[in-house]
């Protein structure tokens, strides 16, 4: 197996992957045409990125059959294209999750004691204990968290190790699952941003979060409150965040951003970090070296399966649910040509198998077949099925 890794990535991954028998091409500087060029020319198996866009022509170029996220976010892949090819989309959740939270902890405490700002006039020959002496302090206030995976979690435990009160939500957050974690439980992100004095973002990007910090939860949170962000851009209504920071004095620190560069250096061109009360990052809320080495060891574990069981762990764009109305269990003899006479019967009656298993039983005497077709078969096709080879035991077509 080829492959083929696009990104900044730890060397023992490679050595690892190297171990489990994969051809590996390194080259962490292929973006845009020279990464369609590579897919193109290596003919890799699996594509390795980390923060580079894959496109629907770069899915296109070659023969692909994984891309792995090196990390938890997956929004710069074209899953669509990737689906509509076949091609596995899989990444590495909750490897970076301690990571980002000592990023957001750390923009917390520098927006409070504005350390940036400190450092800056230091650095100028500038003594200003006078301007620089009237930190609010943590302890006793209300640290809000939208959004409460793993590294909403982590960020459970660092707040309370400073005394904050903690108060989120989440779709799966429920009263007693609050209670559980030891905070208090609202039922909208509204209640939320009301409530805290701190307001952090811990969501993934999906159609229905997009833009879902708006300017409705700018408008309830108190004047000079923070925002954190470590999670998406996209999460947040942009213009609404400025014009916040502009009217209400919002601090915010931010380590994404709207338009990122696609490389690792580039120039940056953001209004929003020219504002006061802004501190930002450069997207590296996952960049330490025991986050990159957990998610280079999954990396590896994720190829490793694949390239042994043809399984692959934490994949994220395999359907839900099917078309499928109907299913077909075939009990039979594990033999040859038993499931080829079950399919050619179905291709006859032209109906479509949305999704197949066949379970094979101790001794490998035996097996059933679970298939799932996008409609029905006459009662004809099931009697041909049934008795066209004496190798099938039962069969039973059950609606779903």
């Amino acid at each position: 197996m080829k492959v083929l890794i696009a990104d900044k990535f730890e060397e023992s991954g490679i050595n690892g992957l190297k171990e489990i028998g994969c051809e590996v091409v390194y080259n962490a500087d292929l973006k845009d045409d020279l990464l369609a060029g590579a897919i193109r020319d290596t003919q890799a198996d699996v594509l390795v990125v980390r923060s580079t866009k894959v496109s629907e022509a770069m899915l296109n170029a070659g023969r692909l059959s994984m891309v792995v996220r090196a990390g938890a976010g997956f929004n710069t892949i074209d899953v669509k294209a990737a689906s509509a090819r076949g091609i596995y989309v899989s990444n590495c959740p909750g490897k970076n999750s301690v990571a980002v939270a000592e990023l957001a902890f750390g923009l917390i405490l520098a927006l409070d004691r504005r350390l940036a700002d400190n450092v800056a006039e230091l650095r100028a020959g500038k003594w200003n204990k006078k301007e620089f002496g009237k930190a609010r302090g943590l302890y006793g206030r209300t640290l809000g968290l939208v959004g409460l995976g793993q590294i909403g979690r982590e960020m459970i435990t660092r707040a309370k190790a400073f005394g904050m009160n903690v108060t989120g939500w989440s779709r799966s957050l429920t009263p007693e699952s609050a209670a559980e974690l030891g905070i208090s439980f609202r039922q909208t992100i509204i209640e939320v941003a009301h409530d805290c004095d701190i307001l952090s973002l811990h969501l993934a990007l999906a159609p229905d979060t997009r833009g879902i910090i708006n300017a409705d939860v700018f408008e309830v949170m108190s004047s000079g409150s923070y925002l954190i962000n470590t999670s998406r851009a996209e999460i947040v209504d942009q213009t609404a965040l400025k014009q916040a920071i502009k009217t209400k004095g919002i601090r915010a620190g931010l380590d994404v951003f709207a338009d990122e560069p696609s490389t690792a250096t580039g120039d940056f061109d953001d209004e929003i970090v020219t504002l006061p009360n802004v501190y930002g990052t450069h997207h590296i809320g996952a960049s330490t070296d025991q986050a990159q080495e957990a998610i280079a060891t999954e990396t590896v574990r994720i190829i490793r399966e694949f390239k042994e069981t043809g399984r692959v762990p934490n994949v994220v764009n395999l359907a839900e649910r099917t078309p499928a109305t109907h299913l077909l269990v075939v009990r039979h003899k594990d033999r040859p040509g038993v499931l080829a006479h079950v399919l050619n019967e179905i291709k006859a009656a032209n109906i479509n198998v949305q999704r197949m298993e066949n379970i094979v039983f101790a001794g490998a005497e035996a097996a059933v077949a679970s298939i799932e077709l996008d409609g029905t078969l006459e009662p004809e096709t099931v009697d041909r099925i049934r008795g066209g080879n004496s190798d099938i035991i039962e069969i039973n077509l059950i609606a779903l």
